[in-house]
């Protein structure tokens, strides 16, 4: 007895250039940007994270909790655990959002870094600009 063809499953399409479907392809970030912070622990990243969304000074903000910190303080080297906020926004809130993000913070110096985007999903992108608007 001969086992029949097996029929392959034919690949699935992938976004990008060239995709048939739409807002699956990248764009240029242009004015977006992700602000990183680190907070002591999850409750304080949630707080910060809400406000920040719900002034408009953020579209979003991802708490990742448990992060291992390693850093030099007042000359000696510590290690703590803390949480990661990542914060997405425009280049146009940077300011406000730091503003407010060290009144908010409990920290006497707190990390917060700012990264251009350089590409994203084009509907992500969209999103971040409307859900930051004035």
């Amino acid at each position: 007895m001969t086992a029949a063809p097996r029929s392959r499953p034919k690949p699935a399409r992938r976004g990008g250039p060239g995709s048939r479907r739409p807002g699956r392809t990248l764009a240029r970030g242009g004015l977006a940007r992700i602000v990183l912070a680190t907070v002591p622990d999850e409750a304080t990243g949630r707080k910060v994270a809400r406000a920040l969304v719900e002034e408009r000074l953020a579209a979003c903000g991802s708490v990742v909790p448990i992060a291992a910190s390693v850093y030099r303080w007042e000359g000696r080297v510590r290690e703590e655990p803390e949480c990661l906020l990542v914060l997405k926004t425009r280049a146009g809130r940077v300011a406000r959002l730091t503003a407010r993000l060290l009144d908010l913070h409990p920290d006497e110096v707190p990390e917060i870094l700012v990264i251009a985007v350089d590409s994203g999903l084009r509907p992500y992108l969209a999103w971040v600009r409307a859900e930051t608007a004035d």
